[in-house]
């Protein structure tokens, strides 16, 4: 029989501190799936007037589904946090955007009906599986020509989108990954990320144990300077390097969404309803593109321009990749729209886990009230994505 589609809302997000990936990282001795476990039950622990029981899935994504990320990592991860075995669960992959794609695959069992609210994330540990671990590329890609060589390699498709759009210099690069570490110590010198922080106990056989509280990768310190005199290993003489790039990061995140009017019925907080979402492909070897057809896309079809919207969440895998999106929709580098706390050159990048910080990150700076108590109605979280792809999600501020 006919259905009418829900409203789908943002009820809550938490994540993990991010860290630097390798053995000497703040989660080299920790497992991924514990890591989802301390955010799932955090949400819970947040919302309490959400009964466990109501929950209709545990969607979690990761790049590289084996070992501590195997396992169908939303249904193990669910029973580890010790959800009732009733609650179901399963594992997605989109590379960058898994988690994003959680989030929107599980709307769409909720605007169906199908389910009533569900936990959404994704988590990368980059220590325990660096990026293409495990892969074994079908020989048909390069000798049927059906992607340049350089489109298996993401720092190699930076490069190309510089190639692309020469008005992106490396030094207007480093300009906006400066300001991307200055926004993140600013914001959590105000104390705006931390509250949506979960304290991960970790252990080292040499130290002992611990408890992550903070982001590992920022650094404060960057100068312009310093940035300039760092190398660029994609290419000699290239423009794309460590300082103006998202580092290889461990992390998880999660949140919880929900029918709006199941929201209303149990007295959770909705905090951003999803009004839709897009995902685009592009040619692999300029992956970086990707957020500008999936924006246009959504923007189209909801009859909006990007002076509609108030703010922009956009993953900074690199400078470049969101200078060109920039530059494409006619924003400026210092837009105040633009992820006003500082990104994920600064932050770090999980791969899969990266979508929902972007939300998490916009439902925080929605209840902001800025100078005058005007708040922005539309926000757009985006990201490029490898192998060629963008994702976009439209969210609209339930407390403008």
């Amino acid at each position: 029989m006919p259905r009418t589609a829900r409203d789908v809302v943002f009820v809550d997000g938490v994540r993990t501190p991010f860290g630097k990936a390798g053995p000497h990282g703040l989660y080299a001795e920790t497992r991924a799936d514990d890591m989802v476990v301390s955010v799932i039950r955090e949400l819970l622990r947040r919302n309490p007037a959400l009964p466990p029981e109501r929950i209709g899935e545990v969607a979690i994504a990761a790049t590289t589904q084996t070992g501590d990320q195997g396992l169908t990592i939303g249904r193990s991860t669910a029973v580890l946090a010790g959800l009732p075995k009733s609650v179901p669960g399963y594992a997605i992959d989109r590379m960058c955007a898994g988690a994003m794609t959680a989030v929107t695959t599980a709307a769409g069992s909720i605007a169906l009906g199908a389910t009533d609210t569900a936990i959404a994330g994704g988590v990368e540990h980059m220590g325990h599986h660096p990026m293409g671990s495990g892969v074994d590329p079908n020989p048909r890609f390069i000798s049927e020509r059906l992607v340049d060589p350089s489109a298996l390699v993401m720092g190699s498709t930076a490069e190309n989108l510089h190639d692309r759009f020469p008005a992106i210099t490396r030094e207007r690069a480093d300009a906006y990954a400066l300001a991307s570490q200055r926004k993140v110590a600013a914001a959590y010198a105000a104390g705006r990320i931390q509250p949506d922080l979960v304290p991960v106990a970790i252990r080292s056989a040499e130290k002992g144990w611990g408890l992550a509280t903070t982001d590992e990768p920022p650094r404060p310190d960057t100068t312009l300077a310093a940035l300039a005199g760092l190398k660029t290993p994609f290419r000699p003489h290239g423009r794309v390097t460590a300082g103006n790039s998202a580092g290889l990061n461990d992390g998880a995140t999660g949140c919880v969404i929900a029918a709006a009017d199941v929201a209303a019925e149990l007295g959770l907080d909705a905090r951003m309803r999803l009004v839709d979402f897009s995902f685009a492909g592009v040619d692999p070897e300029v992956m970086g593109i990707g957020p500008v057809p999936a924006t246009e896309a959504v923007l189209a079809r909801n009859d909006l321009t990007m002076d509609d919207i108030g703010l922009i969440e956009i993953n900074e895998a690199f400078a470049v990749q969101v200078l060109a999106f920039l530059d494409h929709f006619k924003i400026a580098d210092d837009d105040p729209r633009v992820n006003p706390w500082g990104g994920a050159i600064a932050l770090g990048h999980p791969l899969a886990s990266s979508g929902v910080r972007l939300m998490i990150q916009l439902a925080r700076e929605f209840a902001v009230q800025p100078p005058g108590g005007h708040s922005a109605r539309y926000g757009l979280t985006t990201m490029c994505v490898g192998l060629g792809m963008g994702g976009t999600v439209l969210w609209e501020n339930l407390n403008a």
